[in-house]
């Protein structure tokens, strides 16, 4: 082998091996950068399941949300009324404005309650009394915004006696108390307790909003048990019958 030789089989083992390294180190620069992008493509749905996660939560109804919240606002029962709540307030601008929180409140979700406001859900040209004993009538609680205007308001009274005609111990009255001393308190409601509105109105909303769902949750659980009573007294009708 000659000297030319020699130089070609050495420049070949070079160009081999540098070949092989320079492949190596791509693929590998490569790989990395694979997993690099496995790594950012991989922390975005967990961006996005964060926010969903989040925004899910103002949802009424979730898999998330207890079962019985679910049965509760679904119960046959309470679609039978229009209205959860009827929300009795007077004419002052401060009482309309008050009373509109309340129904902001009780009909955001997740609560998704059903209210009546006499200057937003009455029928133009309809009788006031037919109004509201209609509303009355279709609502399952009664909730009365007590104030000094309402004490002197005349139709505020009205509601108030229909209220207490048609079930003083039925649990489907919520007496609001607003600014208003004691002293002033209607005699008729003396023998309910109140929720003060005065000291802390969100606190407040949330009892209303509490009390509503387990009248709601009660119509349930009366539902089914009522239900399960009629199915077992169908069974133990056709067990006596066979035993015949």
């Amino acid at each position: 082998m000659n000297e030319s030789e020699n130089l070609l089989s050495c420049f070949v083992v070079f160009f081999s091996g540098w070949l092989q390294k320079h492949i190596k180190s791509r693929t590998t620069s490569s790989t990395q950068c694979g997993k690099g992008n496995i790594r950012e493509n991989s922390a975005m749905p967990i961006s996005i399941l964060s926010t969903s996660s989040s925004s899910s939560s103002l949802l009424p109804l979730t898999p998330s949300e207890p079962r019985q919240l679910r049965n509760a606002l679904n119960s046959e029962l309470r679609w039978r009324q229009k209205y959860d709540v009827f929300v009795c307030h007077s004419s002052a601008q401060t009482d309309i404005e008050e009373a509109i929180r309340l129904v902001l409140f009780l009909e955001a979700v997740p609560r998704s309650l059903r209210c009546f406001l006499w200057h937003r859900d009455t029928c133009p040209g309809g009788a006031i009394s037919t109004e509201f004993c209609q509303a009355m009538q279709d609502s399952h609680i009664r909730a009365l915004l007590i104030t000094p205007s309402f004490v002197q308001d005349d139709w505020c009274n009205y509601v108030m006696h229909q209220a207490l005609a048609e079930g003083p111990m039925s649990n489907r009255m919520i007496p609001l108390l607003q600014n208003l001393p004691h002293a002033e308190y209607p005699q008729e409601m003396r023998f309910y307790y109140y929720i003060d509105l005065s000291k802390n109105p969100d606190h407040g909303f949330s009892l209303v909003y509490r009390t509503v769902y387990r009248y709601l949750e009660n119509l349930t659980h009366n539902e089914t048990k009522s239900g399960c009573d009629l199915s077992d007294s169908v069974c133990g009708g056709d067990a006596h019958k066979r035993v015949k």
